[in-house]
């Protein structure tokens, strides 16, 4: 039988088993999509009964196989995302959604009994992003708003070590959830966070990614890890597999640029432009910009291809055209589509005037030159003064658009720009964390896919 590790990778629309053989390639993917339920406000989030019950039915179904062994599994989820764990051990609460609305009151008045707004921000390294984003704001609101419950909690997890202790009982911390704009790290101590300690609010001691327990399941004993924030678990296949300093450029619905080499504090100029740190399972800051650049694509192609009566994903066979890019540079020095900056994105959305291109082409052109643009100006609130960065890799659905990755290698021609192939890097970063269960090996190099652009 072939041993593998097991993944369940947990995203808000799917959720994933993924089996990683010996050679951390994909043995057997299974996905699956489940209804949401409503939590204890009628508010719209993941029945987490319905996902531990699949997870656990899909494991022991796993150590009944003729065809894989089993010897670890771990966990990938979304962050921002608390379970509230009572005294007699069992979950009260709902996982609830990161978008729930909560009065802003809450995180005012923690700024204003510590230091302020901005120094508080630039200690947890976090741009207040509202709603639950910030996970921390999560425990002062059921404080506040029902403390009957919040009375009952004898510790309180993050989504990823959830699952992990549905299998084990083991309640642990681990830094690469912790440390993600949850307001509950302090980046200048690099511990918990003051505010915590102040109201009594105790937490597991972060532990290392490698960890893992064993648990009995089925008719096999399996090693469980303590399971990994999505976002850091996409940077550890890099991190293992380049040699020198580099940025990942992870490009989705957000484009995340994290460069775990960048050891400067975030400035209150870098946080008011979306910067924030995210933390490594070596428990290292991960200085990282955001742009919403995915959904501005979305949107705008969209649009484009109604105007100009082509296919939705007329995109998809759009080509680099040096010429076309150099007129479209000429007619357009400055902004069409973001005349208005990316803060004030529906204001352009209404204003911007279609009737300037002649053709599909030429409006596509100029919306890649338009992100490709605003891309840049995010990485480069990442960049230190003295850098050292040798590569570049860019992930994800823009790796594939022949115009965006040019324009990027033609700006940062200092560093070599790598697209990367990899699918599923956060299940992946999950299973390399763990990668000790395989025989004892430590050091894993994997495949990512490279290929070289200028």
């Amino acid at each position: 039988m072939k041993k593998v590790i097991a993944v369940f990778d947990i995203g808000k629309t799917n959720k994933k088993l993924l089996l990683f053989d010996e050679n951390f390639q994909i043995a057997f993917q299974h996905e699956q999509k489940f209804p949401v339920t409503k939590d204890d406000d009628g508010v719209e989030c993941d029945d987490i009964d319905l996902i531990t019950s699949w997870m656990k039915k899909e494991l022991e179904k796993l150590t009944e196989s003729k065809e894989f062994y089993p010897v670890a599994v771990n966990f990938s989820t979304y962050g921002a995302s608390l379970v509230f764990i009572g005294k007699d051990g069992k979950r009260l609460t709902p996982v609830y959604n990161y978008m729930k609305k909560v009065s802003s009151s809450i995180a005012d008045n923690l700024f204003n009994q510590y230091g302020g707004k901005n120094e508080f921000l630039r200690k947890a390294a976090s741009p207040a992003l509202g709603v639950m984003l910030n996970s921390g704001i999560q425990i002062l609101w059921l404080k506040k708003e029902k403390p009957e419950i919040y009375k009952k909690t004898g510790t309180i997890l993050h989504f990823p070590q959830y699952l992990s202790y549905y299998l084990t009982g083991k309640l642990v911390s681990e830094p690469t959830s912790i440390g993600c704009h949850t307001f509950m790290w302090d980046y200048d101590n690099m511990c918990y966070n003051k505010w915590l300690v102040d109201n009594n609010i105790k937490l597991p001691e972060p532990i290392t990614n490698d960890i893992v327990f064993d648990s009995k399941i089925g008719n096999k004993t399996i090693k469980v890890g303590i399971g990994i924030h999505d976002s850091s678990a996409s940077l550890v296949p890099y991190l293992s597999g380049s040699k020198k300093p580099f940025i990942l450029v992870s490009t989705g619905t957000w484009c995340i640029n994290m460069n775990p080499y960048n050891k400067e504090p975030l400035t209150a100029d870098q946080l008011s432009q979306d910067c924030l740190c995210f933390m490594s399972p070596k428990r290292e800051q991960v200085k990282s910009s955001r742009l919403f650049m995915g959904h501005f694509h979305e949107v705008w192609a969209d649009k484009l291809a109604e105007h100009f009566g082509v296919k939705k994903d007329n995109f998809k066979t759009a080509k680099y055209d040096r010429a076309l890019i150099q007129k479209m540079k000429k007619k357009f020095p400055g902004y069409v589509f973001f005349q208005h900056g990316k803060e004030s994105f529906d204001e352009g959305l209404k204003s911007a005037d279609l009737s300037l291109f002649k053709s599909y082409e030429e409006s596509y052109t100029q919306l890649i030159i338009e992100l490709t643009g605003l891309c840049i100006h995010s990485i480069n609130l990442v960049i230190p003064e003295n850098d050292s960065t040798k590569y570049i890799y860019i992930s994800g659905g823009f790796a594939r658009n022949e115009i965006y990755v040019r324009l990027m290698a033609k700006y940062f021609s200092k560093q070599k720009i790598y697209t990367s192939e990899i699918d599923n890097s956060s299940a992946l970063g999950a299973a390399l964390v763990i990668s000790q269960t395989f025989s004892g090996k430590k050091e894993v190099t994997p495949n990512l896919g490279l290929k070289a652009w200028r």
